[in-house]
């Protein structure tokens, strides 16, 4: 199977080493996070945020909290992927929109409201994993996106979690997922490493 997504996809890789001079402009960084955020939620619930530093002053805050990696001052943008604690009522505002583009009709939105207050409003580790899961598949979006466009990406999850959350103002329900690092690169970046074979892996039922 081949096609220029999938080549797009198996071409990736972390980048190491960053256009250190390269910037992205706000419409640009605006875009990869509209991509990323149309990842699917549970319940579409759209339970992410996305804080982009890139200025000198928000690097200068980060990279000392984030293992001093070289990736959060060197790329031009390093994304905190924030991760909201699943809230069932928050189902009919997020399905509002779609009820207004004819896309589901409001007389629905009980049957996804009640299933999504049984599954979270108790059960505070789920709505956790739930955080986890939303910010990850939007991160992922986001990797790839970049990749499409010529741009390398590092995720990382080498950081002090409570220090960043306090430096950069999250809320009580957000988690930092990630930080994600996005940027046009220099050369010497490694090609992708081979992955485990796949029948190590795959268990066909």
């Amino acid at each position: 199977m081949k096609n220029v997504v999938i080549d797009t996809m198996l071409s990736r890789s972390s980048t190491k080493y960053y256009d250190q001079n390269a910037t992205l402009s706000d419409e640009q960084i605006s875009e990869l996070v509209k991509i990323g955020t149309s990842a699917p939620t549970s319940f579409h619930l759209q339970n992410w945020r996305f804080i982009a530093v890139r200025s000198p002053e928000a690097k200068a805050r980060l990279r000392p909290i984030a293992w001093n990696q070289p990736a959060t001052s060197e790329a031009a943008v390093t994304f905190i992927i924030v991760g909201k604690m699943a809230d069932a009522s928050t189902v009919p505002a997020c399905l509002a929109p779609a009820v207004e583009a004819g896309i589901m009709p409001a007389a629905i939105i009980p049957d996804w409201e009640n299933p999504a207050r049984g599954l979270y409003d108790d059960n505070v580790q789920l709505q956790r994993d739930e955080a986890i899961r939303t910010a990850t598949f939007g991160a992922a979006t986001i990797i790839y996106a970049a990749r499409s466009l010529g741009w390398g990406s590092t995720p990382m999850i080498g950081f002090d979690f409570d220090a960043v959350a306090r430096e950069f103002g999250l809320a009580d329900n957000e988690i930092p997922v990630m930080l994600l690092s996005v940027g046009p690169e220099r050369p010497g970046n490694w090609p992708q490493k081979p992955r485990l074979p796949v029948l190590d892996v795959l268990q066909f039922a």
